[in-house]
C-alpha cells in the first residue's frame, strides 16, 4: 500500500466549492482508501491505497464532482516527494520557528513564471 497526502484547491473557501470533511472521508473510503484522516475543513487528506497516483487523482475528482457537482484540483503527494521536499529546504533555520517555514507544492513547472510580479507580493520579511 501506498501512503498519499491529498491537498485539494479551493474546497470550503468563501463558502464555494464546500465538501464537509466526514463526506469526503467518506468518498475516500468508497474508492478504497484505507486509514483516512482529514484536516480541519481544509480539504486535505492522508490515506493508503494500492493504485498509483495518476489514476487515483482523477478517481477522486470525478467522485467529488458526482456528490458535490465541482471537480476541484487534486495533487496527491507520495512519501517519497514529501520526503525530499522537506530534505531540500533552503531555509534550514526556519526550523527553529516552523509556524513561520511554508511549503507548497505546484502540480507542474510553470511555462514562463513573472518572477518580478511574484516578488512584488512579498511582504516584510517573505524570502
Amino acid at each position: 500500500m501506498n501512503s498519499y497526502v491529498a491537498l485539494f484547491r479551493g474546497i470550503n473557501v468563501g463558502g464555494n466549492g464546500t465538501l464537509p470533511m466526514k463526506e469526503l472521508a467518506a468518498l475516500l473510503d468508497e474508492l478504497g482508501c484505507s486509514d483516512v484522516r482529514t484536516y480541519i475543513q481544509s480539504g486535505n487528506a492522508i490515506f493508503r491505497h494500492r493504485a498509483g497516483a495518476p489514476g487515483l487523482t482523477k478517481k477522486i475528482r470525478a467522485a467529488v464532482k458526482a456528490a458535490r457537482g465541482f471537480e476541484p484540483a487534486v495533487l496527491l503527494l507520495d512519501h517519497d516527494r514529501i520526503a525530499r521536499a522537506a530534505a531540500s529546504n533552503p531555509f534550514p533555520e526556519g526550523e527553529e520557528e516552523p509556524s513561520t517555514l511554508h511549503l507548497s507544492f505546484l502540480a507542474a513547472v510553470p511555462v514562463a513564471p513573472d518572477l518580478e510580479a511574484l516578488e512584488e507580493l512579498r511582504a516584510g520579511q517573505e524570502r
